[in-house]
This record gives structure tokens, sequence and C-alpha cells, in this order.
């Protein structure tokens, strides 16, 4: 599914937006059977809140819909896309004093809450199209990207291991490429030795669905951008296996890479001035007489000697490959993003994507960026002085120290030490939603790709 807005030219119907602190007005502005049915139907304009308005023949001839108050639209994104549900088929359009960051929240909330992941219920009705014409001030191109780039990475997440391995995301992958007409090659199994990715070839080798490396290029002007995602695309822990509750969701832990892939979809689709690389691991931690043991020692392609004290962290093995990798060329700016570690879901929640970077110029573009594209993200410490945790001295780095604090920090270190370029940045994302809200339905998501397309222009200098 593609999301689009409707024909501006289509005839459509009003869809009042209200805020608490204006309902009087809007009660005065009414017709008096209108402010009559909107107080005997209790509508009090909390955010979401839907009433259909009739026309004297019956048939619903407009409808309102509750902005709420300041604080409470702080504590709900796209709040106003709770009215698609609502709201009978048909084009509508949004009336009410909004400023044009609202409009564009309400449109791109209306563009999400379309997603439909109904793949494995062939039997399930779709309901009936409810679309909105893009608000006047929006940029429709730029919000229906944003879109389609969500939709990609939701259902690369939301679709299950048995049908999404290494195979079928290099499908997808390359699929994309020849969409946007990218230059695209893959190293499969051994070559990965041959062509020096051990540590690719370790995570993966245990799996009768081989490893490999998925390498994109698309532009031919402009700064260089690498994005990074890590591609497990089931994670058992390896031998050092997870419970059962630790696996249920291992399908999503090829978030990064359907995030970086969703990106990838928005910078193309828009043609931004740039040279995109996008690098993906693509692997299976399973287990075999041939997997990674606990107390292995790797050497990477960086040729930094790695000690396995977890067969559970693997994803920093893999992205530490293809890091060393992208940093053999000159490139302008590094971006990994990986479903990496609990320690960043205790320390910031589902909602929040943490992220690690020293470029005081990033900070402010991606801040920015969050903001406008309502892509919440919270900035991390490089923490030199935990650079030590993960040096076990039998190696050069450890995979998974004993330290017991700070493991999204260490993490990020460690991948630190295989990139060669000051400008990186790092995403230790949850790439899913936990619970039901608007415009984001349970199930897989992307975290920091909006706010990461908006920050770009500034980051580079464009």
């Amino acid at each position: 599914m593609i999301p689009a807005f409707a024909d501006p030219a289509a005839p459509s119907r009003p869809l009042h937006v209200v805020s608490s602190d204006r309902l009087s007005a809007f009660l005065a502005e009414c017709s008096e059977a209108e402010a009559a049915w909107l107080g005997a139907t209790k509508f009090e304009a909390s955010l979401g809140d839907v009433r259909l308005l009739p026309a004297p023949d019956g048939q619903v001839q407009a409808a309102v819909v509750g902005f709420g108050t300041a604080k409470s639209r702080k504590r709900t994104r796209f709040g106003v896309a709770k009215a698609c549900v609502a709201l009978p088929a048909g084009v509508w359009h949004l009336e009410g004093p909004l400023g044009v960051a609202e409009k564009t929240e309400a449109a791109l909330g209306w563009l999400l809450a379309q997603y439909r992941f109904d793949y494995y219920r062939p039997e399930a009705k779709m309901p009936e199209a409810v679309t909105l014409k893009c608000p006047e001030g929006c940029d429709p191109a730029l919000l229906a990207a944003m879109a389609e780039g969500e939709f990609l990475t939701r259902d690369l997440i939301n679709t299950p291991a048995s049908d999404l391995g290494p195979a079928e995301l290099e499908a997808t992958f390359l699929d994309l490429a020849d969409r946007f007409v990218a230059d695209a090659t893959v190293i499969r199994g051994d070559d990965l030795l041959a062509q020096n990715f051990p540590m690719i070839h370790a995570v993966g080798r245990a799996s009768p669905r081989a490893p490999r490396l998925l390498d994109m290029r698309w532009g031919e002007k402009g700064p260089l951008v690498t994005l990074v995602g890590k591609g497990v695309c089931f994670d058992t822990g390896g031998l050092n296996i997870k419970p059962s509750s630790g696996m249920s969701l291992m399908k999503k832990d090829m978030g990064g890479a359907a995030t970086v892939m969703g990106l990838a979809l928005m910078v193309m689709r828009l043609n931004l001035p740039i040279r995109l690389r996008v690098l993906v691991p693509a692997v299976e931690n399973v287990i075999s007489g041939n997997a990674l043991k606990p107390k292995d020692i790797l050497t990477s392609r960086k040729g930094l000697t790695v000690e396995v004290n977890d067969t559970d962290a693997e994803g920093r093995l893999v992205l530490a490959d293809a890091l060393a990798y992208a940093c053999e060329e000159e490139t302008d700016l590094v971006i990994s993003m990986a479903t990496l570690t609990g320690a960043a879901r205790v320390a910031v929640g589902p909602d929040l994507a943490p992220y690690y970077t020293d470029d005081a110029r990033a900070v402010a573009a991606l801040e920015s960026g969050a903001q406008a594209g309502f892509d919440p993200v919270w900035r991390m410490p490089f923490h030199d002085a935990y650079e030590s945790v993960i040096e076990p001295g039998i190696a050069d780095l450890d995979n998974a120290p004993g330290f017991g604090f700070a493991g999204s920090i260490t993490a990020a270190l460690f991948l630190r030490r295989f990139v060669d370029k000051p400008r990186y940045m790092h995403f230790d994302i949850y790439g899913h939603t936990p619970t039901e809200a608007p415009a984001r339905p349970k199930g897989g998501a992307g975290q920091g790709a909006r706010a990461l397309l908006l920050a770009l222009p500034a980051m580079l200098g464009l």
C-alpha cells in the first residue's frame, strides 16, 4: 500500500478541529441544532474525540474532532488521526485555526493511520477509504514519502522470520534498489570469509539460511551519507540462548535494517541532493554444531580482536564489520541503526529513539528534525570513562562486558571503535509499538528516520 492524499479537486466534507479552549467559540458559530447535538452528546473537545454532524436529510455533512489541550497534545502524538476510524468513507478536509506544524502533524498522522498488516488474514475486510486533502501550507510529497518509508519499515518488522530471512530481506533490498535505479551488490555465505567479513560470517554461519552483506549506492552528486542497519532476521541468542519470553519478539531484531531501508526510500523518493550508501549485514543467529561459542575470539575486518563473552550480543559484531567497511572510503556521515540493547529500553522506554554522537552540529539538526517530524529522539553519551569496560585483556574488545551497568553506552562505545570518521551517529532503537496508539498500531515501528530525513540538509550544509 502506498499512502496518498486525496485529489485536491475532489469534493470533500469539513472536519472541524476544535481545541478545548476554543469550544465555546466554536459552539457559538454552529447552528442551533448542531450546538444542541454536540451538547447532548457531551462533546468536550478532548483529543481525538469525534462527533458526526448530520444534515437535515440525515446524511453526514461534516464532523468535529477534539484537539484537546496543549498538555494532552504533548502527551499524545497524532491525536487527530483517531478520527480516521470514526468517520464514514469519503474525502475530508481540515478546518480550524491550526498552525502549519499542527496541520502537518494531523496530515502525517492521517497517512500513517492508513497502515494495515493483513497479509496473513486474506479474508480480512479492508475498511472503506477515508482520505484527507493535504492541508494548505503542508508539503504533500514530503509527508507521503515519510509515510511510505514508514510502511516499508513496519511491513519488514511485522513479517515473521519464517517468511523474512536473509534471502527475503535481500530480495526486498534489491527491489528497492531497482525501483530507484540504484546499484546494489550482495556478498553471501563463505564469500564473506573470502572477502574479509569474518564477524558477519561467524554470527550467521550456524543457519542454513546463509548470512550476507547487502550494499546499495544511489546518487551521483553531493555529500556521501552511509547508513548501516542491523539485519538479524531472527535472534535466538545463539548458544547463550534466550528464554522464550526474550525470544518472542525477535523477528524484529532486523529493525535497524528495516529503518535504514525506510529512510533510504524517503531520501530517494524525494531525490535529495546527496549520495547515499546503505549497508545491511543480514543474518540469523541460531544454533547448530558450528555455531559461534562463548569465549571464541574473532579477528574483525578492521583487525581488532573481539572476545565473544555472549553470543546473544551478536548485533554489534555484524555491525562492526559493516562499519569498518563503510569507513574504508571517504564518507561525510556514517549512521548506524540497530535494535541493539535492552538497556536502552530500560533507560528511555519504547517511545524514544536514543542516539549517540559527538557532532554538535548533528545534534542541533537532529533535535530540530525530531520536533518537525514528530519523531522523538534522546541523546545519550559516548562516555569515555567506560572505554576500559569493553577491553577484556585477552583480546582488544569484549562484546558483552560483565560491567552490569550502562549496557547501551558500552555497546555504542564498542561500535565507535570500528568507525574512523569523525561524523558518526548511532541509534539504539526498539522498532516496536507495544500498545495501540494514534497512527501507530501495535507492532513494527520505525524510529528516528523522519528526524534524520529532516535533519540531513542542516547536518550536511545543503
